[in-house]
């Protein structure tokens, strides 16, 4: 039954607030769903750590709650840093009034937002948004067995999980998590809140004597994909460039800024603003490299990027690799490039196919496709807050429109 508050916040007469755990501050992943929250009518209260390159205090002008700071892929720090989080949590969240619903960003996450449900009562839905899955989670031996029982003790509660690709849920949520929870399926679209992203793309082929150009944009941390693009561009030999641009995982790579400097035809151009420097940046380019080897045959093989949608979304022709989702999605559409390897071998004769004639093809098929299918818009931002309310509103942990996670058989288009 619901009560008279529950039925208020469904007429839209008092705003849900959503308290957000996020893993890194300064991932562009962050702002995004912030704003995502925001423009669907929630108020938000933000807390998470830093990591040790930014000093990040505000996400889209919403002052955040410092936890500390963390490394990038050192993944038994960051546990070592939950730990100590874990004891300062109630001081730092006591001017934060209760939450309709709290969000956890990632395992760790998940960790403080049961901690923070101690704090503010037991009635308060925690949500599991897990949009990687950690390479820890699928290892085979006692490392992986002791995660995943974190992960299942932790998730008993949890009222949603919250996922980006349909093969997280295929191949690892359903078979091997152990998890029992309905599940949100939220593809890392562009958000467009003003309808500036609506307007169809145009074709940009190269002036007489210009490269084609490949874009490599958003979280740089595949070490394989950055050899290969620049063998490849030192091949080609100045007929193809390739840009890249975001964030570098300085970790993975040896020395990426010397390595970058040292490339031919390979440039770097630094971080972007997302969405709003989306268009001019896949304005650039012809092509967008959506293939990853991070984590390959696994986490890689799963996810469909943000670089898929936004390069999709402003024209920029995929690239992708086969037997992956990414693949999978491409060919559901028939747009795009698909490799049977990735290697230099298989990109010369991709490009040595190539015609002004067959990539205009190529681009009216991809433009031809409704936008909706690349963006997140206003309407969605307020479907996704009302399936949050909803969980404030109901007995049975059931949210609306969500699908139960274990019945879960076929994939989304």
């Amino acid at each position: 039954m619901q009560t008279a508050q529950s039925q208020t916040k469904m007429n839209g007469s008092d705003m849900t607030h959503i308290l957000y755990f996020a893993h890194d501050l300064a991932d562009p992943a962050i702002r995004r769903r912030v704003m995502t929250l925001r423009a669907g009518g929630a108020t938000v209260s933000l807390t998470g750590f830093k990591r040790a390159d930014n000093g990040l205090t505000d996400v889209d002008g919403l002052a955040s709650i410092d936890l500390g700071q963390t490394a990038d892929g050192r993944f038994a720090q960051r546990i070592a840093c939950v730990a100590k989080a874990s004891f300062t949590l109630a001081r730092k969240l006591s001017s934060v009034k209760k939450p309709d619903v709290i969000i956890a960003r990632n395992l760790e996450m998940l960790a403080l937002a049961r901690r923070a449900v101690i704090h503010f009562g037991a009635d308060v839905p925690v949500v599991y948004e897990c949009l990687d899955i950690h390479r820890l989670l699928l290892n085979e031996g006692l490392p992986g067995k002791l995660l995943n029982a974190v992960q299942r003790a932790l998730g008993r509660n949890v009222k949603l999980l919250i996922t980006s690709s349909p093969a997280f849920v295929e191949n690892y949520f359903k078979p091997r998590s152990g998890l029992n929870l309905p599940v949100l399926l939220q593809e890392n679209k562009v958000l467009a809140l003003d309808g500036d992203d609506m307007t169809a793309p145009s074709p940009r082929l190269p002036q007489a004597g210009e490269p084609w150009k490949i874009g490599w944009f958003g979280a740089l941390r595949c070490r394989k994909s950055l050899q290969i693009l620049a063998d490849f561009a030192a091949k080609m030999d100045g007929k193809v460039e390739v840009v890249l641009r975001g964030r570098p995982a300085y970790s993975e790579f040896d020395d990426f800024d010397g390595f970058v400097e040292r490339a031919p035809h390979l440039a770097f151009h630094g971080a972007y603003r997302n969405p709003e420097d989306l268009a001019s940046i896949y304005n650039d380019v012809q092509f967008t490299w959506a293939i990853d080897f991070f984590e390959e045959g696994q986490n890689s093989s799963w996810l469909l990027p943000n670089r898929l949608y936004e390069g999709c979304l402003h024209g920029a022709l995929p690239i992708a690799v086969a037997g992956t989702e990414t693949a999978r999605f491409l060919q559901q559409r028939k747009i795009g490039h698909i490799l049977e390897t990735a290697d230099v071998a298989s990109l010369e004769t991709l490009f040595s196919e190539l015609s002004d004639a067959s990539y205009l093809q190529s681009f009216q098929t991809l433009a031809a496709i409704d936008r909706q299918q690349w963006i997140t818009d206003r309407n969605d931002c307020r479907e996704l807050v009302r399936v949050l309310q909803s969980l404030t509103m109901r007995t049975d942990g059931r949210p609306v429109d969500a699908v139960p996670l274990m019945a879960l058989s076929g994939r989304t288009s």
